[in-house]
């Protein structure tokens, strides 16, 4: 079980390095070739909406070759759009490249969660999902740092190299033992996974953050940046914040390993709608940069129930996990293009605390509704818990 941790670890860390690389690019990319709001906006979301394309191809890979095959394929389709990248010379290529990415990012999470959560004990599913979402995390820490180089040097000069980190990484995945394979589940697993209520509230614990992340990594800059904050101050506040999500995700992970899932469902809804609430209001910028901060923490939290539940309803359904996991890509990647075109739109129309008074209401009305159903989800989200049925 640790070396399939360490290598999906790895792959994410990887993934996310080059999710996050592309923040210090875009000035010099607008500058350079003259690009409107619209084209560099198109060429954020260009990684985003590969993955969301891939994520129901992911899934079904993964139940015909395997999750360990799934993994293999996304690293090597990420080399190739980083080769691609590297070497563009044109904004069409640049685009292609970034969904490239997508596409080869969307293998390997769908690939490496199912893989992990097989080879896992059922009591610390959580822990594990936790570390390697701390994993995640710090490849977004390292993303912006290669970006950098790349603007100081060369795509060429920076990426070429990088691409074959990802070959590296292949064989180490290649070498490491495989997981038994179940039975392997007909496409109508898709359909039987979505009449799953604890997969459907799995999946809305990871729409919810990639809504309120997109809202925040729009409005929270352009605050701090009101308040007097430069370039590098708002790059080190989101670097601090990134840096406590890596030590706080394995914590959350044990604490919904013995608590149960949904004790850490309802800190992350309780904590989000206070945060949401507070973040326009601030007119401070430590105090600001502070609350972005324990903004970053705070979102954060629900990765690991939203994985574990879904992981646990796949299994409550008996299908395979790579379905579920394929339902999540389909989840986070709109939720974080829509988060930050809808929450900015809505603050360029109005003012900040209408995108943020709106999530903050969504987080009130999942509280409610997880209330309301709490008794027929109790099994599901008891930690090492048996089997539950697939409507828990």
């Amino acid at each position: 079980m640790r070396r399939v941790l360490i290598v999906v670890s790895a792959a994410m860390f990887v993934d996310m390095a080059f999710f996050t690389v592309l923040a210090p690019l875009l000035p010099q990319f607008v500058e350079e070739g003259d690009l409107s709001k619209s084209e560099a906006g198109v060429l954020t979301a260009a990684y985003a909406a590969g993955a969301a394309v891939a994520a129901i191809p992911g899934g079904l890979l993964v139940s015909r070759v395997g999750a360990k095959s799934t993994v293999l394929a996304g690293l090597t389709v990420i080399a190739l759009g980083t080769l691609g990248f590297a070497f563009a010379e044109s904004l069409w290529a640049l685009n292609v490249s970034r969904m490239v990415q997508g596409i080869g990012s969307a293998f390997v999470w769908t690939g490496g969660l199912s893989w992990v959560i097989a080879v896992s004990p059922r009591e610390r599913r959580g822990e594990i999902i936790g570390v390697a979402m701390g994993a995640a995390i710090g490849g977004s820490l390292i993303g912006p740092i290669l970006g950098a180089a790349a603007a100081l040097t060369s795509l060429e000069a920076t990426f070429g190299p990088v691409a074959a980190v990802n070959v590296v990484l292949g064989w180490f995945v290649w070498r490491t033992a495989m997981a038994p394979r179940p039975e392997r589940s007909p496409f109508s697993g898709l359909l039987t996974a979505l009449h799953s209520s604890a997969i459907r509230l799995g999946i809305w614990l990871i729409l919810l953050p990639a809504l309120l992340f997109g809202t925040l990594s729009v409005l929270a800059p352009l605050a701090l940046s009101r308040l007097g904050f430069g370039h590098v101050a708002i790059a080190a506040v989101f670097l601090i914040a990134a840096a406590i999500q890596i030590g706080g995700a394995p914590l959350i992970g044990r604490w919904t390993d013995r608590r149960g899932r949904l004790g850490a469902v309802w800190l992350a809804l309780g904590l989000s709608v206070v945060v949401a609430v507070v973040l326009p209001w601030v007119g401070n910028a430590l105090a600001l940069a502070g609350v972005v901060a324990a903004a970053g923490l705070v979102f954060s939290i629900y990765w690991v129930p939203g994985v574990a539940v879904v992981s646990d309803g796949t299994e409550a359904a008996g299908i395979e996990l790579g379905f579920g996991f394929a339902l999540l890509n389909l989840a986070w990647a709109p939720g974080d293009a829509v988060g930050a075109a809808l929450g900015g739109t809505l603050a360029d129309i109005s003012f900040d605390a209408v995108p943020y008074g709106l999530l903050a209401a969504a987080c009130l009305a999942t509280g409610v509704a997880v209330w309301q159903t709490r008794h027929r989800r109790t099994e599901l989200m008891r930690p090492g818990a048996r089997k539950p049925q697939a409507t828990a």
